[in-house]
């Protein structure tokens, strides 16, 4: 049975349809319902998205600034601990350098030990600290022996005795080699100069061969012996 009432027509003058009307080449698909009023399955929707649909658009997921900040503090604090732990383990395992043996107790032995024999005349143990190691290569010592005694008749011109008090000032001229300031107690000989009880001495102390020994003395008031 015809609809009674006929779609309205779209016509300009004489009946024809305008110009700018639509044309509808295609007419709706034609929906079925099932029985619980759905779409029944394989029916189009009516406005369908035309072609294919676009791609996800994926945006990179960044990190929260804080676990960033986390993650460089916990970094720094392990490299650090890696370069305190290396600087330990080299401090460790490194010898001991040769500066550390010109303690005070060691230069105070040594000048106290020269010092002794210039008083006892032991020609062989001046020779040996005058000779700054080189005394075991000297062939010939007679030379040396003989300038070890008139350094010690020489000091003994002047004291009797003389014991070291104290280390005043170490001055290390190298790893091997210091100058040392010492005070040192005197009992003067009969008919020496000076009335004092305590002297200054300067004495170069070299290490050769893990031991000190004294290459030169000075007395602060006197000549060199």
């Amino acid at each position: 049975m015809a609809d009674p009432f006929p779609p309205p027509q779209q016509a300009g003058a004489e009946g024809q349809p305008f110009s700018g009307s639509p044309a509808y080449a295609e007419p709706y698909p034609d929906v079925r319902f099932g029985p619980a009023g759905a779409p029944a399955p394989g029916t189009p929707y009516p406005w369908a998205y035309p072609g294919i649909l676009p791609p996800p658009v994926s945006y990179p997921q960044q990190k929260p600034r804080r676990r960033r900040a986390l993650w460089l503090s916990l970094a720094a604090v392990v490299l650090v601990a890696a370069v305190v732990a290396a600087a330990l383990t080299i401090r460790t395992t490194r010898p001991a350098t040769p500066a550390g043996v010109f303690t005070d107790a060691a230069t105070k032995a040594t000048i106290q030990s020269y010092l002794t024999a210039l008083s006892n005349g032991d020609t062989e143990t001046i020779a040996r600290n005058n000779l700054c190691g080189m005394y075991d290569g000297v062939k010939d010592r007679r030379g040396d022996l003989a300038l070890a005694r008139l350094a010690s008749d020489a000091f003994r011109r002047q004291f009797t005795r003389a014991e070291v008090t104290s280390i005043d000032k170490i001055v290390l001229s190298s790893s091997y080699q210091a100058q040392v300031l010492f005070t040192m107690t005197v009992a003067r000989a009969s008919g020496a100069r000076g009335s004092r009880a305590e002297e200054q001495g300067v004495a170069q102390v070299l290490r050769q061969d893990n031991q000190l020994l004294v290459c030169s003395y000075l007395l602060r008031t006197a000549a060199q012996y």
